[in-house]
């Protein structure tokens, strides 16, 4: 990619009059260089079977490409129009609530014959029509794309089929799933029950897992078609979404985002998050960190939110001080969902970057600074690539495992990839994401493992040779503790990991009242422990923290163990943040890699990168409401942002919710 893109989502179709001048007007004032369209719009496209209408993409790219602005075009086949649905009923998904009413989107079967039959129609439709334009300068395949929790009877004709693939024959798959308890032993592939009622974690994570496989499927089977018409120059990408509690907060149930992105040029992604006094940035760089590790590689945002909900109407600068975030942490894009608030349906009130009046506001007027800013420095900022030596091991199977064999009501498996991300973001610590299939883990000097639950046994041998070799693990509680067929180990806890982390357990319990010691500089309050706890026996490894309890006072709670060149810490409860943070400074100490950017923690968030002329680009962010003076830190530079050099005699002042990005 050549310059970072500035842009919107934008669809002709749902304004209330025809004022694309005036739009297109608006967006070059604001150095807007991109939109997407298209994908939200197939009952428009093709309003009755076989009737096809381009009015309104043939006069936007039109429009467009005389204003020199480009286009993302989407394949249109996550919302299907009624015509279809009512030819083809089957087409809606049946999932454990029943068979699903036409109505919302993403509530079809993605595997259903008569679904793909016309989604392939209408995408090659639209190809020939758009892939030739100038303007047009990639696709976007569906959009969110998951499997919507569908479990229909192809579906589970596929699951058997899949099955039968994996195990040699239906005795093995009833001795690894456990099915004898509870009479839950299928004798005959044909006696096979409907999965939706399982009571058993082994069967069901699994069920999920293949589940999962229909996403690549459909993705890969969408790349291949718009692969037949694209251009060299022409990407392919895909709207990844994360799991979602308000807003974009953790690894992705339905969707493993690491094999679905293997059939795009370009991963992409949308990423949501609180605005004005809760905006911290996390998510902007967790979503930003979990998207780059795809492919490492830079990618697009696809989507954001201008204003969105009524509580994300962003405070002066929060929009600007986001749009660089986004780029810190690898980004060539960012985009905003959308360009104009919707006057009709289900959306009315997720606001775009216009209001509905569709004039000027002080949103849309600070976009004006971020896109002049962005065309003024799109030369020194676009590609920019990282080197993280902290990666985070994640996993949709320990995810799912862990839905069955819950940690507690109130904690999950993104809770827990969350406490451990949030306090390396806090500490200004970069991170890339891996999981359970990566071999290059010799790249990182530190791994993170969060509850790593069901897990391979090729994957914990990677790990055990890996702090051998010298590398330095973190590993919570619940992990190691299955196979990836769910299966809980009858060796030692946890499992292989017994011997690198020089402890092991066989008892755990909910904590009540229960504190921990080693940190004499934290607050009481800080050493409550809650929800999980195990009972640690160490063999080789030094305790770190004990319980404070009259009845575990015997047991650690946190372990470090020397083994071969490198350390494993095992942290056997859930811990305050501030606890988690201490065992990181004295890691990343230990392991060289605590700097002068550590010493500044959040609100001042730290991010660099290495542009195309190979200069290190360090970006400055102040996530608070108020003024911050820091001192700089790095060697003498340019402030592109102030146009003026800078060393290490100055001070930097940011605004609040100010930035600025240093070219050394």
């Amino acid at each position: 990619m050549d310059k970072l893109l500035y842009g919107v989502a934008y669809y002709d179709e749902y304004m209330p009059y025809d004022r694309l001048q005036e739009d297109i007007r608006m967006m070059k004032d604001a150095n807007i260089n991109v939109v997407r369209i298209a994908e939200s719009t197939w009952s428009t496209l093709e309003p009755q079977d076989g009737v096809f209408d381009f009015y309104h993409i043939d006069r936007v790219l039109d429009a467009m490409e005389e204003a020199d602005i480009s286009v993302i075009i989407g394949t249109p086949t996550y919302a299907f129009p009624t015509w279809l649905a009512k030819k083809y009923p089957d087409i809606l998904a049946e999932t454990k609530g029943g068979k699903e009413k036409y109505g919302r989107r993403q509530n079809m079967d993605i595997t259903n014959k008569d679904f793909l039959f016309y989604g392939e129609r209408v995408i090659r439709k639209l190809m020939e029509r758009v892939s030739h334009r100038k303007c047009v300068i990639g696709f976007q395949l569906d959009n969110e794309t998951k499997h919507y929790d569908n479990a229909g009877e192809n579906v589970q004709k596929e699951f058997i089929e899949y099955l039968k693939d994996k195990f040699s024959d239906i005795k093995e798959l009833n001795e690894e799933f456990g099915l004898t308890y509870w009479s839950n032993r299928i004798n005959n592939w044909d006696d096979f029950p409907d999965v939706l009622g399982t009571i058993n974690g082994s069967l069901g994570a699994e069920f999920s897992k293949f589940q999962r496989t229909l996403v690549n499927k459909f993705l890969a089977w969408q790349s291949d078609i718009v692969k037949e018409y694209k251009r060299e120059d022409q990407f392919i990408t895909h709207n990844f979404d994360f799991e979602w509690i308000g807003y974009s907060y953790g690894v992705q149930s339905r969707v493993n985002h690491f094999e679905a992105s293997k059939c795009l040029t370009m991963a992409g992604v949308d990423i949501y998050h609180p605005s004005q006094d809760d905006l911290t940035g996390t998510e902007v760089s967790f979503g930003g960190d979990m998207t780059r590790s795809l492919k490492q590689d830079n990618y697009l945002v696809l989507e954001t939110q201008a204003q969105g909900f009524p509580q994300w109407v962003p405070y002066k600068g929060q929009l600007r001080l986001l749009a660089f975030s986004h780029i810190a942490s690898g980004a060539n894009s960012v985009m905003y969902w959308h360009w104009h608030s919707i006057h009709n349906s289900f959306e009315t009130y997720w606001k775009g970057l216009l209001s509905h009046d569709l004039k000027s506001n002080a949103t849309y007027e600070e976009s004006k600074i971020v896109g002049a800013e962005f065309k003024r420095l799109s030369d020194k900022l676009v590609n920019l690539k990282k080197k993280n030596d902290v990666a985070v091991l994640i996993s949709n199977e320990a995810l799912t495992s862990l839905e069955w064999f819950k940690i507690s009501d109130s904690v999950n498996y993104n809770t827990v990839v969350r406490w451990m991300y949030d306090e390396l973001y806090k500490l200004n610590v970069g991170c890339d994401f891996i999981n359970p299939d990566t071999l290059n883990l010799e790249d990182y000097k530190i791994i993170v493992v969060p509850a790593l639950y069901s897990v391979p046994d090729s994957t914990l041998i990677r790990l055990k040779e890996y702090v051998k070799n010298g590398g330095r693990i973190v590993v919570s509680f619940k992990s190691a503790v299955a196979n990836e067929y769910v299966k809980v180990s009858y060796n030692d806890q946890p499992n292989i990991l017994t011997e690198c982390c020089g402890v092991t357990y066989n008892q755990f319990t909910v904590p009540k009242n229960t504190f921990i010691s080693g940190f004499d500089n934290l607050k009481n309050e800080d050493l409550e422990i809650k929800e999980w706890m195990e009972l640690l026996k160490p063999t080789t490894a030094k305790i770190i923290s004990k319980y404070e309890h009259r009845n575990w006072g015997d047991y650690a709670a946190i372990t470090e163990n020397n083994f071969g060149k490198g350390k494993a810490i095992y942290i056997g409860c859930f811990t305050s943040k501030n606890v988690l943070r201490e065992i990181y400074i004295n890691l990343l100490k230990q392991t060289g890699l605590y700097t002068d950017v550590q010493k500044f923690e959040f609100p001042i968030i730290i991010k660099n990168g290495y542009n195309k002329d190979n200069k290190k680009v360090t970006f400055y962010f102040n996530y608070s409401a108020e003024a911050k003076t820091i001192k700089y830190i790095n060697n003498s530079g340019y402030d592109l942002i102030l146009e003026s050099e800078i060393n290490s005699e100055k001070e930097l002042n940011l605004e609040p919710w100010g930035l600025t990005i240093v070219e050394e």
